[in-house]
């Protein structure tokens, strides 16, 4: 029993699996210290959840460089197992192997990053990370209006990132077109009504023009672009019912709720202080009681053959 004991002990695949052991161990507990590390002394959110990352990747890295050290002189006996056994693993962890794929290709890719906001597998909100297998996703809308937080967070396989468009709000052009519409009753001053768009939505989306117009050009060198008017316009169009201003413009994806708000909000006041000129048009329509309707049938035919 002792010399069984004995051998173990001194038998160089155990040292080699306790070598390893220790090794992980040190790595993880020095990996969990520089997290904390950084957490701690980095106050960009953004730059302390990349350092993160990039710890733990590192980590990996350490690990998988230990166990290749420790089992150097072994690896040559595994080549044809390895083999035997690839398509059987390909096959049965195929989207685990695609979602890997997937993690790779954001990683050296543009497809987006952490902060962004995407749609990705049908879910629509804000990239909060990462991970190997899946992105984690704070969602927005569904039931609640507007671009904003339900509180949900959703998981999605990397693999979508092959199997379905991705939609990226803030890329490269962190804006987006968006418009609204004003009906004015006819007999209004038209003029006047057009002014006070266009000072309107100068006063709310100004800045966002020259930043949009910024970011345009950089698209311009980088992709194969027309030119684009960012700068907010208003046009008119007139139907059965009322004059219909609609006014496009540019604004940060994060504040489109906000933006619409502002410019109702103003345009309303600017309206009310036209001491009538400009006046809002809507659809209203009464319902009314009919009056009583009598109906009296009168025969037809020969009178002689008429009943009675």
């Amino acid at each position: 029993m002792n010399s069984t004991i004995r051998r173990w002990l001194f038998d160089p695949a155990t040292g080699q699996i306790v070598a390893v052991i220790i090794g992980i161990l040190l790595i993880i507990t020095g990996v969990r210290i520089v997290s904390r590390t950084a957490g701690r002394h980095i106050a960009d959110n953004d730059t302390r959840y990349r350092v993160r990352k990039l710890v733990t990747l590192g980590g990996y890295i350490a690990g998988a460089l230990l166990v290749t050290i420790v089992y150097s002189g072994r690896l040559g006996g595994f080549t044809v197992a390895l083999g035997v056994a690839g398509a059987g693993i390909a096959f049965a962890l195929q989207e685990i192997i695609v979602s890997i794929a997937g993690w790779l290709a954001l990683t050296f890719s543009n497809f987006y990053s952490p902060g962004d906001r995407v749609q990705l597998g049908g879910i629509k909100g804000d990239v909060i990370d990462i991970g190997v297998l899946r992105t984690t996703i704070m969602e927005i809308g569904e039931w609640v209006d507007g671009d904003l937080y339900n509180g949900r967070m959703v998981r999605v396989a990397n693999s979508f990132v092959f199997k379905q468009p991705v939609f990226n709000y803030s890329g490269d052009f962190p804006f987006l077109w968006d418009e609204i519409r004003i009906p004015v009753k006819y007999g209004s001053d038209r003029k006047q009504a057009r002014q006070i768009c266009e000072e309107v939505v100068a006063e709310v989306v100004g800045e966002y023009t020259v930043q949009s117009r910024a970011a345009w050009d950089r698209m311009l060198r980088k992709f194969r672009l027309e030119e684009a008017r960012v700068d907010p316009i208003v046009s008119l169009i007139a139907n059965d019912n009322w004059l219909q201003f609609t006014i496009r413009y540019v604004v940060d994806y994060r504040k489109r709720r906000s933006t619409k708000d502002a410019l109702f909000t103003k345009i309303l006041d600017r309206i009310d202080a036209s001491a009538g000129k400009v006046s809002i048009a809507s659809g209203t329509y009464d319902l009314v009681g009919m009056p009583t309707v009598r109906v009296e049938l009168q025969p037809t035919g020969d009178p002689a053959r008429q009943p009675g």
